[in-house]
C-alpha cells in the first residue's frame, strides 16, 4: 500500500540520446487552515493524514494547550481543522517566546523564560545514537520518537520538518506518553526552534540528520538539553551537555 503522503507522477527522464517515459515519486501536499475557538491560527502546508497527531502537537508547541485535556474538541473537513479548547478566550498562545530564525514579530530570546531540562535520567548509548541516526532518511523531512533503548514509540514524514516534530510530539501527548525518557530524531537542521519544542515537551535529546545552528546550541547549553548531530565524515557529534551520552558499548 502506497504511503499517504507520497504519490507516483508521470516525468520525462532526460537523456543525451532520448527523452524516456517515467514515474517518479512525489510528496503529497495540502493546504489546512486552522481555527481555534473561531479564530484563524494559521494555514499550514502539510502532507495528509495523521492530522489529529499534528494539530494537538500543534497547539501544544504554540503554547495553546499544557494537555490533551485543554481541548474540548477537534473537527476535520476538507481543508480546515476547527479546535474548540476548555477556554474559549484562549486564542493566541506564545507571543515573546519566539526564538529568532522561526517568524514572528521579536528578535530577542529571554532564555530565562523558557522551561529547562531536569537533571539525570538514563543516559543513552552510542550504539542507540546510530540506530535514531540511521532510521531518518536523508530524502525526506522526518521526526522520530525513540526511547532510550532504541524503541521505537512514534514516527511522521512530512513536507517540512516542524510539522512531523509537532505530530510526533502530538502522538505523544494523546498517549500520555513522558518525554522525559524519550529522544527526538529530526532529519532537518536543529535550529533555535526545534530547541523550543523539545524543552517544552521535556525531550532530553535531540539528534539529527543536519547541520545545528549556534543559536540552536547556545540555548541547549543553557537549558541542560543534548543536542547530537551527524557530521560530515559521518560520525555523530555531540554539541551540549555529553553527560547525557553513555559512550561506545
Amino acid at each position: 500500500m502506497p504511503h499517504p503522503g507520497f504519490y507516483s507522477l508521470p516525468c520525462l527522464l532526460l537523456d543525451e540520446r532520448e527523452l524516456l517515459e517515467s514515474t517518479e515519486d512525489a510528496s503529497r501536499e495540502t493546504a489546512i487552515a486552522l481555527f481555534v475557538n473561531g479564530r484563524h491560527a494559521e494555514t499550514a502546508i502539510l502532507s495528509p493524514g495523521s492530522l489529529e497527531e499534528y494539530t494537538i502537537g500543534y497547539l501544544f508547541s504554540e503554547e495553546i494547550i499544557r494537555s490533551k485535556d485543554d481541548i474540548e474538541s477537534i473537527k476535520f473537513e476538507k481543508n480546515r481543522i476547527s479546535v474548540l479548547t476548555t477556554n474559549p478566550f484562549r486564542i493566541t498562545g506564545r507571543r515573546k517566546t519566539i526564538l529568532a530564525g522561526c517568524g514572528g514579530s521579536t528578535s530577542y530570546i529571554d532564555t530565562t523564560s523558557l522551561p529547562r531540562i531536569e537533571d539525570g535520567g538514563n543516559p543513552i548509548s552510542l550504539s542507540v545514537i546510530r540506530k535514531i541516526l540511521s532510521q531518518l532518511p536523508g530524502e525526506k523531512e522526518s521526526a522520530i520518537l525513540m526511547d532510550r533503548d532504541g524503541g521505537i514509540i512514534a514516527s511522521f514524514h512530512d513536507i517540512g520538518c516542524s510539522p512531523a516534530v509537532d505530530r510526533v510530539i502530538g502522538y505523544g501527548i494523546q498517549h500520555g506518553l513522558d518525554f522525559s525518557g524519550a529522544v527526538l530524531g529530526i532529519s532537518g537542521r536543529i535550529t533555535s526552534e526545534m530547541v523550543r519544542r523539545c524543552l517544552l515537551a521535556k525531550i532530553p535529546i535531540l539528534l539529527s540528520r543536519g547541520q545545528v545552528t549556534d543559536l540552536a546550541v547556545s540555548i541547549a547549553d543553557e537549558t541542560n538539553l543534548c543536542i547530537i548531530s551527524h557530521t560530515r565524515d559521518g560520525r555523530p557529534a555531540c554539541f551540549s551537555h555529553p553527560e547525557r551520552i553513555k559512550g561506545p558499548v
